[in-house]
Parts: structure tokens; sequence; C-alpha cells
């Protein structure tokens, strides 16, 4: 709170929205650094966080509604049932926040970084997060139907129980992911990675597998998977699969996507790809401020 005491005094068109205020929606656009602030329950819809360092804040039950976080830093930030549908995310990073039961349907979130983040029960329905990194996260009993997920990392995350229906998944990467009782009715699999990934009891029904590469995934106990689906992926003799299934050896090289777009041809077996570095800006030197515009 020091820091948003000492940005009202340098932004005289704030002096009519008291600090204690529950509701600060005029302050418009942060920058610089408010690392631990506490902001629980504030109403910050259409905020615009620009290259702002909030890393470890609390915004427990905030209204983010058609927030703007470019560049902005929240890892290890408290958002628990905070409220983001409708928000753009550029270059965000929110690795180790947690987030559980937040609502994030709808959100643009091009490349942001969820790594090792606890999303347990988030709703992100219909959003759209190509190339999105999921690593090491918890979103279990997530939501996300309907979200376009092209190119995400899911490695070694905990997705059980989350249903992603109708999602895109199209050169995903799954590998050592558990995905037990997930729902994939319907998904777009196409080139995605399931090495090593467990989908115990895991719904596959009208799921597309073109080409996705099964090598080493426990499909044995899934549900709806059914052979014409396994005669278009690509797995092993590690691959474990229902009674009366096989699986198809693919001689030929797969071609796999990241976000919408394909790229050059790589080895049917891809390595895992190592999670990417937190996108954490600087914060600005000492002293530290947050500044605030209509």
């Amino acid at each position: 709170m020091a820091a948003l005491a000492a940005s009202a005094a340098l932004s005289p068109s704030m002096a009519s929205a008291a600090i204690g205020d529950k509701d600060v929606a005029r302050m418009v656009s942060f920058g610089g650094a408010c690392s631990r602030c506490e902001l629980s329950g504030r109403k910050l819809a259409g905020a615009h966080f620009m290259g702002a360092n909030f890393s470890g804040a609390a915004l427990v039950g905030s209204d983010l509604r058609e927030a703007r976080f470019f560049g902005a830093n929240f890892a290890g930030a408290d958002l628990s049932r905070a409220d983001l549908s409708d928000a753009e995310m550029v270059g965000a990073n929110f690795a180790g926040a947690t987030m559980t039961d937040a609502r994030l349907r709808s959100v643009e979130a091009r490349g942001v970084n969820f790594a090792a983040a606890n999303l347990v029960r988030v709703d992100m329905r219909d959003a759209e997060a190509p190339g999105a990194n999921f690593a090491k996260a918890n979103i279990s009993s997530g939501r996300f139907q309907g979200t376009s997920l092209g190119g995400a990392n899911f490695v070694k995350s905990d997705a059980r129980g989350a249903s992603f229906r109708d999602a895109e998944l199209t050169g995903a990467t799954m590998s050592y992911g558990r995905f037990d009782q997930a729902s994939f009715r319907d998904a777009d699999l196409d080139r995605a990675n399931l090495s090593g990934a467990s989908f115990v009891g895991a719904d596959f029904r009208d799921a597309s597998l073109d080409n996705a590469n099964i090598t080493g995934a426990d499909l044995s106990r899934t549900q709806g998977l059914d052979q014409d689906q396994l005669d278009e992926a690509c797995g092993d003799a590690t691959t474990k699969l229902p009674a009366g299934l096989a699986a198809r050896t693919c001689s030929r090289k797969l071609r796999f996507v990241s976000g919408r777009g394909p790229v050059p041809a790589v080895r049917a077996v891809p390595a895992v790809p190592a999670p990417p570095a937190p996108h954490a800006p600087a914060a600005p030197p000492a002293p530290r401020y947050l500044v605030m515009h209509d």
C-alpha cells in the first residue's frame, strides 16, 4: 500500500479515488513495481498492467475483467477466485501463481507462462491460448472446453479430471503429464505429443489423433478410443492400449505444429521440449514505485 500511496501523490487526477476504497476502477494503467501488494477484492476491470512487477501480490477475488497484461510479472501472485474474463495477455508471466477457481473465460493468452502454477478448477473455456506454457502446472478439474491450445506445453502437468472437450490441441506437447479421467471428446489432437503420459479413464470419443505421437502413453483404460483413431496415430510396443486395439508404428516423418501454422518436418518421436524461460521483467531500481494514469 505504500507504493499506492506514493503514486496517488504523483497523480493529481487520482485524488478523487481513495486508496483504501475497494473501487479503484479509475486507476487505468499500472507500471513499475508493486511486489507483494495487497489488492484482494479490488475492482480493476479494464486496467492495463504495462511491464509491471506484481510478483507475490495478493489479488484474491479481484475483478480483472477485460484487463490488459503486457509484459507483466505476476509470478507467485495469489489470484484465487479472481475474474479475468476477456482479459488480454501478451508476454505475461504467471509462473508459480495461485489461480484456484479463477475465471479466465474467453481470455487471449498467447504464449503466456503458467508453468508450475496452481490452476485447480480454473475456468478457461473459449480462450485463445496457443503456445501457452502449463509445464508442471496443476490444472486438475480445469475447464478448457472450446479453448485454442495449439502448440501449448503440458509437460508433466497434472490435468486429472480436466475437460478439453472441443478444444484445439494441435501440436500440443503433453509428455509425461497426468490426464486421468480427463475429457478429450471431440478434441483436435492432431500432431500432438502424448508420449509417456497417463490417460487412465480419459474420454477420447470422436477425438482426432491424426499423426499424434502416443509412444509410451498409457491409454489402456480409456473410453471411446477405437482402432480407426489409432490407425491415424503413431505408437510403438511401449504404448498401452485397451484389449483388442493395436498401435501403428510410423515409418514416415511427422509434421508438428506450433500454434496454428506448420513447421518443418521433425522426427516421429520428438524430444520433449524444455519449458520456456519465464518472462519476468526486472523491477525498476530503488526507490520502487507504482504509477497509475487515467
